[in-house]
């Protein structure tokens, strides 16, 4: 029996993998970008390496390449699936299709009276508020005039709780919603969220580390009170497909197999949520005061916090430093093109010959600083690494914490503006403990972070005197860095997530 991995495995490639032979288990781990199928039989292993090897798939209107190899075993342990959050519930169907349609009809979203602030608070979709309008930059509410329509729309059924405040929200294919709990001050214990328009997977995530996704299907009503509404953050990742189990459960397939035959590719719509909430007119005493503002916890709009798990950490670096560096890197490149001199000096002052790893490449510029050195870079931007070999330089893709050279193997390594960017402390020491097991005995590493203090002998960094003037134009809010950073001691940095500016288009 011979096991392969493959990337973006999808419905039909498991039909093309049936044809080549026997399947015994096909795992699809989450958020990665592959897949492993095994067969009962070394020869099906082999004709479906033949036959799919390069082939391209058709994924949502996008041509998706498959790139095959073999593996000696699969070690993936699928999950424990996690039940859903104690006093979550997902009522389908809530509204009929033509009801849903008529709410869809009664948004204005040309209208412009709504807050100018939560606007600019939410460039990534489109809001509007009924009722009491909730602050998205001082994250509270803010008493206005009584929504139009809302006890219209809730007059559709007869329950119990009767909001008095009605947020809608529209999002875009590829748009989600950052995890969070709503303000334990400010709403009532029951919030409710009709969806329109389109399904979606909302992510539930307690403290401990534990993650429930739930399918949110088009015109369903999700209903969180107690646990899941105080404790239980909740999110939607940004991303234009979800895996969601199909509708119709396939029949070709055994189901001793092991094969997800029940998981489908979901393209996501225009989705518009309307999420009802009650004002709390009395101070929170909820069952989770470790989470509650009223009660000494969180404050309404807190500082930079900590992942609270390494899968966690996993997450956040994910979304908010992969992402971005996917979708800036052309730019980047463009704006990152000068060697730093004291790196070149580390450079040149190795040996002939010498094997240098560079962890964190970005667009090579420092693979070619040394042409005597055999250079080598890897970086978690794949757009990154394609400027590399549009370049010439050897490069390839992986993460920092699990390089995939052989230990002692490089007499130098370099991680330049690199580990600041892991969330943890624990993290970011694994990163210098791979960089370590790279290196042969006697081997030299060359680390640049970014520094919390931002000013060396009363001289502030070049950083500072570009980027913080006091012009902050369009990034500027009432908690920007440059006024976290002004400090007793010096100019300092509160965030190691740094804020990235485009150079000035010219046409």
């Amino acid at each position: 029996m011979e096991v392969w991995g493959m990337a973006s495995v999808g419905r039909s490639c498991q039909q093309r993998c049936r044809r080549m032979g026997e399947v015994e288990k096909l795992v699809m781990p989450p958020h990665k970008p592959y897949a492993f199928v095994t067969f009962r039989s070394e020869d099906g292993a082999r004709k479906a390496h033949a036959n799919l090897n390069g082939w391209k798939l058709l994924c949502g209107g996008s041509s998706v390449t498959l790139y095959l190899s073999y593996v000696d075993s699969v070690k993936y342990k699928e999950a424990a699936s996690v039940p859903l959050p104690e006093g979550l519930v997902l009522v389908e169907n809530f509204v009929s299709p033509e009801e849903e349609a008529q709410l869809l009809d009664a948004i204005d979203w040309s209208a412009t009276h709504d807050n100018d602030t939560a606007q600019k608070s939410l460039k990534h979709r489109r809001v509007k508020h009924y009722g009491f309008e909730f602050r998205y930059d001082i994250n509270n509410v803010f008493q206005r005039s009584v929504y139009p329509f809302c006890i219209a729309v809730w007059s559709m059924d007869t329950p119990t709780f009767i909001p008095d405040q009605l947020t809608v929200n529209q999002y875009e294919s590829g748009q989600g919603i950052p995890p969070h709990v709503d303000t334990h001050s400010a709403f009532e214990d029951t919030i409710l969220s009709l969806s329109l328009g389109a399904k979606a997977v909302m992510e539930f995530r307690h403290p401990d580390g534990r993650v429930a996704a739930v399918v949110l299907p088009e015109r369903s009503l999700l209903v969180m009170k107690g646990e899941s509404r105080y404790l239980w953050s909740h999110g939607i990742t940004p991303r234009k497909f979800d895996m969601v189990p199909a509708e119709e459960p396939r029949t070709d397939a055994p189901m001793e197999s092991g094969i997800q035959s029940n998981l489908t590719l979901s393209r996501r719509g225009t989705r518009t949520s309307f999420t009802f909430r009650k004002i709390r007119q009395d101070p929170c005493r909820c069952a989770f005061p470790s989470a509650c503002d009223s009660q000494g916890g969180p404050s309404p709009s807190p500082g930079p916090s900590l992942p609270s798990s390494h899968a966690d950490a996993a997450r956040l670096e994910e979304e908010y430093v992969h992402r971005v560096y996917h979708t800036i890197a052309s730019h980047f490149s463009d704006t990152r093109h000068t060697p730093w001199p004291r790196v070149c000096r580390f450079l040149s002052s190795l040996p002939p010959g010498s094997i240098l790893a560079d962890v964190g490449c970005g667009n090579g510029k420092y693979l070619g600083v040394n042409a005597d050195l055999i250079a080598v870079g890897c970086d978690r931007s794949t757009a990154l690494v394609q400027i590399c070999a549009a370049r010439g330089y050897q490069a390839f893709v992986s993460d920092a914490l699990s390089v995939p050279l052989r230990a002692a193997s490089c007499d130098a390594c370099i991680s330049i503006a690199v580990i600041h960017h892991f969330s943890t402390a624990e993290r970011r020491l694994a990163a210098v403990t791979e960089l370590v097991r790279l290196l042969k005995p006697g081997g030299q590493a060359l680390i640049y972070v970014w520094a919390f203090e931002q000013e060396y002998n009363k001289q502030k960094s070049k950083y500072l005197k570009q980027n913080f003037k006091e012009d902050h134009g369009e990034f500027s809010s009432t908690n920007s860095v440059s006024e976290k950073s002004q400090k007793s001691t010096g100019e300092q940095i509160s965030d190691p997530v740094l804020p990235f500016r485009k150079k000035p288009q010219t046409f």
